[in-house]
């Protein structure tokens, strides 16, 4: 209420503060402030225009922060991603099973084309002697490498 010149009293609408929008750096400013011992904490509140529970309430974010960071454990995090983001990879991955399956199934038909009627390839170069356990020895002689025709 105040006194207007004429003697009239006026009421004026109830002022409430203003919103004010604190960075986190302000923030932690502030909690270091409040909790140094060199000035009270009722001049650091006054002189940001915030109450006690202002205050309280930042000192309890930091402590949850501080809490948080210090239970991670070293190393990699696992990282998260969105739903969306999940869906789009999962069909993406079953897009390339299925091109590999195809691709599988091509390759096993080209196989066959090329191994012929017996079922084994007749291009096929044996050196018999490593079957059995000796390097470059084989029914033509010692160190010569040659077609098997056992297997036309």
């Amino acid at each position: 209420m105040s006194v207007s010149n004429n003697g009239n009293l006026q009421t004026s609408p109830p002022s409430r503060r203003k919103k004010r929008f604190l960075s986190p750096e302000k923030k932690y400013q502030i909690f270091l402030e409040a909790q140094s011992k060199d000035a009270p904490v009722g001049e650091i509140l006054r002189r940001e225009g915030l109450y006690s529970t202002d205050l309280t309430r930042i000192r309890c974010k930091v402590k949850e922060a501080a809490l948080e960071r210090l239970s991670m454990r070293p190393g990699a995090q696992r990282k998260t991603v969105s739903r969306n983001q999940y869906d789009a990879l999962k069909r993406e991955l079953e897009e390339k099973e299925r091109a590999l399956a195809e691709q599988a199934v091509e390759l096993a038909i080209l196989r066959k084309k090329r191994m012929g009627v017996r079922g084994r390839d007749k291009r096929q170069v044996v050196n018999r002697g490593t079957e059995i356990g000796y390097p470059g020895y084989n029914r033509m002689g010692k160190g010569t490498r040659g077609f098997d025709y056992s297997l036309l």
